[in-house]
């Protein structure tokens, strides 16, 4: 059984986290340097984004942690350090400032950024900031909260689950934080994830559970149809749970994916509904699709079509965009079968059947529709397969954003 639990990042045994302002934004409020440490050298694991354009602490990262083993993660926000000249340079000092700070080897170092591409990155930050990191570290939930604020950039809420469940006769927790509310259409994993957990667990099995469960969570979210040149999912597992070491695929290692999914799934949701300029939270459940693949593609399609978006922000019932998306989604589907309704805290009202019109009230479809978490079902008809994908509507805020981001 796995039950929700207070803690984020901090609520597996072994990890601390911080978060402090160190300079690299300019409003002296907002934290912009976070630190998550784990107390013994953990399993490690990790999925990036598919964008050929990668930040610079993308390619580091990859190397420091292809033995399958880190200690930290040092995470910036307010400058993406992507496309600078000295982008190595920068997360590579930054990940041995910080190995000499905590006295671990620099390699050991899960380091990201998150922020604006191309512009021009200090080390001076992080030169001053680390010591502060270091000092700041808890290994309460004020710390995760801490950490998951520091990695924020045009979020409005922070994006912290965690849970508990038994693995093998002992007690193992699961925790995240993640940012992400623009530029999301990731095909890999998402903006910034950073899960940590007191399982034992292979790093090899540990990548296997990560890069499985991606399809079915962060692979299956998307804001504005952008893939972000920075996207990172990372897992450390520090093995204190005490359990039997999980190092092949059975009765134990579908609980630990299943305690994964129940967080990966938890901050999916947080992410779309936090999408740029959202007003209300789209999921797709697909239904009834012969293969698992033509569920996922036809849920993204649907989700991530404009002109779906567009209309549930004006509470707009136009089902034919949700069948137009669904038909050029590349899914192996048969439209004359296809079903669709909508679904509120208002109420489910259908409005499609076998791929044609039906009568409904207009009145009811516009209160179903004005709800802050809009479900839109679609049944195939055609098989045994289903898959939900997470979205948000368009709104006039989210150009409003994204025309003076880097002001």
């Amino acid at each position: 059984m796995i039950e929700y639990i207070d803690g984020g990042v901090t609520a597996a045994k072994g990890f601390s986290a911080a978060g402090i302002h160190a300079g690299i934004r300019k409003n002296r409020s907002k934290r912009d340097l976070a630190l998550i440490f784990c107390d013994k050298r953990a399993a490690a694991a990790a999925v990036y984004t598919t964008n050929l354009v990668k930040g610079a602490p993308l390619t580091v990262t990859k190397a420091h942690i292809a033995d399958g083993y880190a200690r930290a993660v040092l995470c910036n926000s307010g400058n993406a350090n992507t496309c600078n000249a000295n982008g190595i340079e920068i997360a590579e000092k930054s990940s041995e400032l910080l190995g000499k700070a905590l006295n671990i080897d620099p390699g050991d170092v899960i380091v990201a950024s998150t922020g604006v591409i191309g512009q021009q990155m200090s080390l001076a930050p992080f030169e001053k900031g680390i010591p502060m990191l270091k000092e700041a570290l808890s290994y309460g939930a004020d710390g995760s909260v801490a950490a998951a604020e520091a990695i924020m950039t045009t979020d409005t809420v922070m994006k912290s689950v965690a849970v508990k469940t038994v693995i093998g006769g002992s007690e193992v927790k699961v925790g995240g934080i993640a940012k992400g509310s623009g530029m999301i259409n990731p095909n890999m994993a998402t903006m910034l994830v950073f899960v940590t957990t007191d399982a034992a667990i292979t790093h090899e099995m540990l990548q296997k559970a990560v890069s499985e469960d991606v399809a079915d969570s962060f692979n299956m979210v998307t804001v504005d149809g952008d893939t972000s040149t920075n996207d990172m999912f990372t897992v450390m597992a520090s093995g204190l749970a005490g359990n039997p070491v999980i190092d092949n695929e059975g009765t134990d290692f579908a609980a630990f994916k299943q305690a994964l999914a129940a967080v990966t799934v938890k901050l999916c949701k947080m992410l779309a509904t936090d999408g740029e300029g959202a007003s209300k939270a789209l999921i797709c459940n697909v239904t009834g699709a012969g293969t698992k693949e033509t569920a996922r593609i036809a849920a993204k399609a649907v989700v991530g079509s404009s002109l779906v978006k567009a209309a549930f922000f004006g509470a707009d019932a136009n089902w034919g965009r949700v069948l137009c998306a669904l038909g050029y989604s590349g899914a192996d589907i048969d439209v004359d079968k296809v079903d669709v309704s909508f679904e509120s805290a208002a109420g489910n009202i259908p409005v499609c059947e076998n791929g044609r019109g039906i009568d409904f009230s207009e009145d009811f479809a516009k209160k179903v529709l004005s709800e802050r978490e809009i479900y839109i079902n679609v049944e195939l008809h055609s098989g045994q397969e289903s898959a939900s994908a997470w979205g948000c509507d368009l709104t006039y805020d989210y150009v409003k954003i994204n025309g003076d981001y880097r002001t």
